[in-house]
């Protein structure tokens, strides 16, 4: 879709999410912003993820601190970081300004992961109803952002979840079992997931998350 001169607010925002429309940028230093409604959409089933024995061990090892919501900014501004392969950023700044402000209404999350109090990695979406719609993570060591996926899927089977919306396949999240389902079929998966009553779990209360997952199947 192209972009729109309507200024873009909080509750614009939300009303996209509702339709399945969401927005990007085109470049970290283009305030510009586009919405988007791709043809084919990937969606991991809370019900279907797939726990590696190797990323279990990872999890349950301790190496990683982790926490909801703790630096909702910070993991925003680590995804808009260049990496390798991917220099530019479609996350700018009315993203951040935007994102923050559902943050603080209580509609926007993220998933941190520590090494000694330091941030190495992470995830952030957008909650409504019982869909959850998964924006960006990062990674500054190995594992990281799949700890914090883990972690994620965690939460939101545990608060009453019903749809993880990834946006676009990649390989890594096609393994963890991602599948990718046409327009049409994530919009009659959306409507029931928006009217299920669904809360964000910021803590697990030392519950093992890879219980929590309850794969269908582990590999190694």
């Amino acid at each position: 879709m192209t972009g729109a001169r309507l200024e873009i607010t909080a509750d614009l925002l939300l009303q996209a999410y509702r339709i399945g429309v969401f927005p990007m940028g085109e470049r970290r230093d283009d305030p510009k912003l586009h919405w988007l409604d791709p043809r084919l959409r990937a969606v991991l089933p809370l019900d279907g993820f797939r726990l590696p024995r190797r990323l279990a061990r990872t999890v349950r090892s301790a190496r990683f601190e982790v926490d909801a919501d703790r630096d909702f900014d910070a993991v925003m501004r680590a995804c808009a970081e260049p990496r390798p392969g991917h220099p530019e950023s479609w996350i700018n700044e009315p993203i951040v300004e935007l994102y923050g402000e559902l943050h603080r209404r209580g509609h926007a999350h993220s998933v941190e992961c520590r090494i000694e109090g330091v941030l190495v990695g992470g995830l952030y979406g957008v909650a409504l109803g019982g869909a959850f719609f998964g924006e960006s993570m990062f990674s500054r060591v190995s594992d990281a952002s799949k700890v914090a996926l883990v972690h994620l899927v965690a939460r939101l089977r545990r608060g009453g979840f019903k749809l993880l919306d990834c946006q676009f396949m990649t390989e890594h999240l096609r393994r963890l079992g991602a599948v990718e389902i046409v327009r049409e079929e994530f919009h009659r998966r959306l409507a029931p997931a928006l009217d299920a009553p669904a809360v964000f779990q910021r803590e697990l209360g030392g519950a093992d998350p890879c219980d929590l997952v309850q794969p269908t199947s582990q590999t190694s």
